[in-house]
């Protein structure tokens, strides 16, 4: 059975929830604040987090940022409606995916599936390399010029969809469907957080952009070869 822990002060959403759940093949724990949460994770082996941006103490981006500080267990972000400030400063902390309340358990099942889904491929052997970046998909290893390198699922969902197209224009209104990220709807500035993150990981300059470069107007598109040396012109 998969196990997932809820991080949210609101014990009567847990009850309403674990029911449901559990009746799905999801067994749901449950910790009351950021503190407890992080203590929860310490102490136990959970496929998932559920986490509430608004609790007391601590809130949830807080405790967003201390989770990525030790694991890339896919986190799933519980927001007021509306609250894109607050989606947008989680998906740069490495928020794999957003709920909006109220939503259905249905809903909240759909996108834990397809989250968890996303973080084990059915390719038991596909690897990926341009750029000076190898990718190992089954494990969701990434290695940049030999170094390992931390991604979040989507960040590194997005750099698997450049990679399987290196060379070739991805166009900014289709990467997160080429990434297999249908589900993820937060506003236009989605693509743009995320591929700012993964720039900065992979060692791109942000201001003259070598591995991932932007068509304007158009999309993304990640170089096929090793960066180009930082006096050689690029269209950025």
């Amino acid at each position: 059975m998969i196990r997932v822990l809820l991080i949210d002060d609101d014990l009567r959403l847990f009850e309403l929830l674990g029911s449901y759940l559990t009746d799905n093949g999801v067994s749901l724990a449950h910790a009351a604040d950021g503190l407890a949460g992080l203590e929860a994770l310490r102490s136990g082996a959970y496929d998932g987090v559920l986490l509430d941006v608004m609790m007391p103490g601590i809130d949830g981006l807080e405790t967003l940022r201390r989770i990525r500080e030790k694991t890339s267990l896919p986190v799933i972000m519980l927001t007021a409606r509306g609250d894109e400030a607050d989606r947008v400063v989680g998906l740069e902390l490495g928020a794999d995916d957003y709920v909006e309340k109220p939503f259905s358990p249905r809903e909240l099942l759909a996108r834990i599936r397809a989250v968890l889904r996303r973080a084990q491929p059915e390719s038991q052997a596909e690897r990926l390399s341009a750029g000076g970046i190898e990718v190992v998909v089954p494990s969701r290893r990434v290695r940049v010029e030999g170094t390992d390198v931390e991604l979040t699922g989507i960040e590194f969902d997005i750099l698997v969809a450049l990679l399987r197209r290196a060379g070739r224009v991805v166009p900014r209104t289709a990467l997160l469907s080429e990434a297999g990220r249908d589900d993820v709807i937060v506003g236009e500035r989605t693509v743009d957080v995320h591929i700012s993150k993964l720039r900065k990981k992979l060692g791109d300059d942000p201001r003259t952009p070598r591995r991932i470069r932007t068509v304007r107007g158009v999309g993304y598109v990640l170089a096929k070869d090793a960066p180009n040396p930082p006096d050689t012109p690029i269209i950025s």
